[in-house]
Parts: structure tokens; sequence; C-alpha cells
């Protein structure tokens, strides 16, 4: 009898665990693509059990560039993109039949629901949705729900670079309670107390460069700017984020940044299977630089506490560390509900410490590194824009800069154009993804729960619809009337995300942004190198592949 029942209950486990499997497997994944083509999106026929990623695997590859054509970095990136359009739209073969080139067949496409790229495809058994269209770009801009969030997939694949418990990775209540601590340390008031800090980091760069250029040839020197962007950048998040114990952040930054060049690849991004926890040499080496990471975090958190506990800490100590360490002890925020705290226990206050300082790292230097570098690259293309620039700091500034009066550094209209004229063309994230944590309405379409959104930025912020039929040029003019009288759409302009998960950092990082352009163009001049290879590569932020190399020489100035 007893030996009855345990086969019986042997066989419902299976029944049950076979039913969860098929659901999971082929229910769920049929039910998504089901209500997507019901509403006329259509897309690459999947295959079980990788559905598109071999297709993917085999249309992949990477053409040289050209800094002749600097569209053509694109369709080097995410070739599948590019191919799906051309198979999923029959209007575009007139196009192809004329040789139009990617970015072209994105000024094609970019008008509207109707005729901008939307289409889905798989990975595995997560079902995708390709956007490109302004319009529902800005639909997602005025989206406010907590229903849209970040894919869950994510926070396993990048737990060793953004761990799991911190504002980059979660979703819901935790995320809000999170923002809400976080984002007033962003505001313009406090940041105008870290401008100094920015300003002396930044001259380091200067010195660097001087020293380099007099000891050149003919007083003009090669120099690949992009690695002493993001020692510029790293050392400033090490420094506000730590304080006094910024040598030790430095350390976590550069093993961080060693985690990122082998996590940064678009597979983690489409949820490829997760081999992660098999030994191999690379998983080896992501766990030890994980532990690193996190030992070296630790130890800071626990001298901080220390110092706090024996009186010894003085009020220049106020970094993001201790208004975390103050905000958390006093947190009181319960549940929507009213049932429960959000507020960490003990044993969890630590993890969310360490990741929010890892996340305060991704999301602080190599974002801004990567947009002052291609800055750095237009502005030494376009000479006219760069000594238009110059001479607005020399007007407001003089020759000697100081930036005790930010609002000065707010009101340089001409840099200010050209870094949102960059960060439209050359964003540090190009792909933005969401997922639909519910079924959700958003304009004329209902997002089936699990759908993961990606929204390509250098498509939607090519759109000739939305931005002109000049959309590909490099025309800093076009927001002279700031963003609203730049495009047709201004809520598609998204170089820092959208809606309420829009970058809390992104007033910091505009300042920070600004002060280092004014020293090194009030210092410098840029012109390209004929040794520069133009391939913008995507480690979760746009990066150029082999280096940026600019011809570096000294301004003169009038009146020395």
């Amino acid at each position: 009898m007893v030996m009855k029942e345990i086969f019986w209950s042997g066989v419902v486990i299976v029944i049950c665990s076979v039913i969860a499997l098929c659901k999971k497997l082929w229910l769920q994944p049929r039910r998504i693509r089901s209500i997507l083509q019901k509403q006329g999106i259509s897309g690459p026929k999947p295959s079980f059990p990788l559905g598109n990623i071999s297709e993917m695997l085999r249309i992949q590859h990477q053409p040289p560039g050209s800094v002749d054509d600097l569209n053509k970095w694109v369709y080097s990136l995410f070739p599948y993109f590019c191919t799906w359009m051309q198979r999923y739209d029959s209007t575009i073969n007139v196009l192809i039949s004329r040789g139009a080139l990617f970015y072209e067949i994105i000024l094609f496409h970019g008008s509207g629901f109707g005729s901008s790229p939307i289409y889905m495809y798989s990975t595995g058994i997560k079902q995708h949705l390709f956007v490109a269209s302004s319009e529902l770009i800005k639909e997602l801009n005025l989206y406010t729900s907590l229903d849209i969030g970040r894919p869950t997939h994510l926070t396993e694949s990048l737990k060793p670079l953004l761990g799991s418990s911190g504002i980059l990775s979660i979703n819901g209540q935790k995320w809000a309670f999170q923002r809400n601590l976080i984002a007033p340390e962003f505001f313009i008031s406090k940041i105008k107390n870290m401008v100094d800090l920015m300003e002396e980091t930044a001259m380091a760069i200067v010195r660097k460069w001087e020293s380099c250029i007099t000891e050149s040839e003919g007083g003009i020197a090669e120099i690949v700017v992009d690695i002493d962007l993001k020692v510029f950048t790293g050392d400033i998040i090490s420094k506000a984020c730590f304080g006094s114990s910024y040598a030790q952040g430095m350390q976590i930054f550069a093993k961080l940044n060693a985690l990122l060049a082998i996590l940064g690849r678009p597979s983690n991004l489409f949820g490829f299977l997760n081999l992660r926890y098999l030994p191999t040499k690379e998983n080896r080496e992501i766990w030890k630089l994980e532990k690193e990471v996190e030992t070296l975090i630790m130890k800071i958190i626990h001298d901080r506490e220390a110092e706090n506990q024996n009186g010894i800490n003085g009020n220049h100590q106020k970094d993001l560390l201790q208004i975390l360490l103050e905000g958390l002890a006093n947190a009181t925020t319960s549940n929507s509900n009213g049932k429960g705290s959000l507020k960490p226990k003990k044993e969890e206050m630590y993890q969310l410490l360490i990741d929010i300082c890892k996340n305060f790292y991704f999301a602080g230097a190599d974002t801004s590194a990567s947009s002052v570098t291609w800055t750095l690259m237009l502005l030494a293309l376009h000479p006219e824009w760069q000594q238009r620039v110059r001479s607005e700091i020399v007007e407001s500034f003089g020759n000697s800069l100081s930036f005790n009066d930010i609002d000065k550094l707010q009101k340089l209209k001409a840099l200010n154009m050209v870094i949102q004229e960059s960060l439209r063309l050359y964003g540090p994230a190009v792909i933005t993804l969401r997922e639909a944590l519910a079924d959700v309405k958003l304009g004329e379409f209902i997002l089936p729960k699990g759908i993961n959104l990606w929204l390509f930025q250098p498509a939607f912020h090519r759109d000739p619809d939305n931005w002109g039929p000049d959309a590909c040029e490099f025309k800093p003019e076009r927001f002279a009337g700031g963003v609203s009288g730049a495009c047709k759409y201004p809520q598609a302009f998204a170089p820092f995300g959208f809606g309420n998960r829009i970058c809390l950092g992104q007033n910091f990082s505009m300042i920070e942004m600004k002060v280092v352009l004014c020293l090194l163009l009030s210092n410098f001049s840029f012109a390209p190198s004929p040794n520069y290879q133009h391939c913008p590569d995507y480690k979760i932020v746009l990066m150029p592949k082999y280096g940026m190399k600019l011809l570096v020489s000294k301004v003169l100035k009038t009146g020395a």
C-alpha cells in the first residue's frame, strides 16, 4: 500500500513537472507570439529550442569600418536587425535594389507606427520585440507604471558586474524605494559641490596631454583619448563614492572594467543559455574578479562604519557611501499595501550597499567616458564647431577657467548643442531593454507579459520623420531651440533612457561632460588621426574598438 502511494505520488510529480515545463517552454512563448501576430507584428520563425539564435549567429559579422562613412557601424554591431528589417517589409526591396545602406533603410522606415521597424524574434524561450518607432518611444516615455521594468534575465547574466539588488537590477516597489533614497543626491544643488572635484581631476588629463605634446615632434601628439577619459571618470566616481578611500575605489574600478570586457557581449542581453555555473576558465576568472570587487567594497564599508562609531568621520566624508549608510539606517518606507517594510534587513544591507556601488561605477564612469570620447571625435571632424565652442568658452570664462559659478557652465549654448547632438548620434546606450511585467497597453499596441522590448537608439535617433531629412548628419544647430525645437517627438530623444527609469545621474553626467570638455577645448585643438579606424564596439556601452586616436595640439591663448 505504501509503495503504491509512493508510486502514484511520483507519477503526479512527473506529470506536474511535464505540464510546468510545457507551459514554460511552449505555451507561454506561443501566447506572447500569438498576441503580437494578431496585431499584425511578424518576424523570423523560431525553431525549438534555440528560437532564432542559429540564424543570428549565421548573420553576425564585423566588417571593417571607415572614418569616411560614419554610419556603417550600426550595421556591423547588429547585422541581423537589418536583415530582418529587409525580410519582413516588402516595400524595402525598392531600396535594396538601389543598393541602399542600413542607415538609409532606417531613414526610409522611421515614420511612425505604420512604417517604422517593429518585429518580433526569439532567443530560446525568450520573446523579443524590436522597436525603432519614434512614436512608440514617445508612448514609452510617457508611461509611468512599474509594469514595465528591467528584464529579469539580465539580472542573472550581469550579476557579477551589477549585482542583483541594486537599482539597475530590480523592479517594482524595491526599485522605487532605492530611487527615492538616491535621487536627491543628484539634484543640481548637490552636484554644485562636486564641480571642484571634477575640475581638479580633469586637470590631470590636461597636464598629461601637455607633456605628450611637449615630447612630440612638431607640437602635435597622437593620443588615444578614451583611455585617459576612462581613468578620469573612474577617478571622479571613486572619490564621489568613497571619499578619502578613492585609491581603493580605483582598484574596484579596474576590476569592474575587466568584468565588463568579459560580460559586455550582446549574448548576455539576448538571454542565451546561461552557463555561468560551469567551471570554465572564463567563468573562474569572473568569479575571482567578482569576489575581489565585493571584498574591496566590504573593507571600505567596515572601515567607514568603524570611523562613524568612533566619531572620527568629519563632514568632508559626506560621500555616497556615507549617504547610503545614513539613509538605510533611517529608512522607514513600507510596501504600497502597508504591510512589511522595504528597508533591507541587516544581513541584506551589506550586499545592497555593494550592489549600489557597483551600479554607480558602471553608470557613472563608462557611460560618461563614452559620451566625451565620441564628442571629441565629432568635434575633430567638424573644426568649425570646435572653434565655435572654444570661442564661447573664452567669451564666458576668459582665459582663466573657474567653475565657481555653475550658472555660466549651464549657459554655454553651443557646447550644450554639441553634447546633445553627440548623444543623439553616439549615445553610450545603443540598446535600451525593458520587459513587460504584466500585460500593458501602449499606444495602439497590447504588449503581453514577458515580452522583452529592444529599443534601438541608432534607429529612432536617426528617424527622419522625427529629426528631418538630415537626421544622419552632425548638425548641433538643430538643438538651438532645445530638444522640443529639434524634433517632432521630443520624448523620443532618450540618451539617458526614458519613463520613470530615466538615468538618475543625468545632471551629474552633463555637468561632468561640460567641465572636462571646457578644460580640454580651451587648452587643446583636435583633429582626426590617419591611424584611427572607425569601428564602434558594443560592450554594454558604445566605445571605439581600436581606441579613439586623435591628433592633439596646444591652443595658443590670446593675451596670455
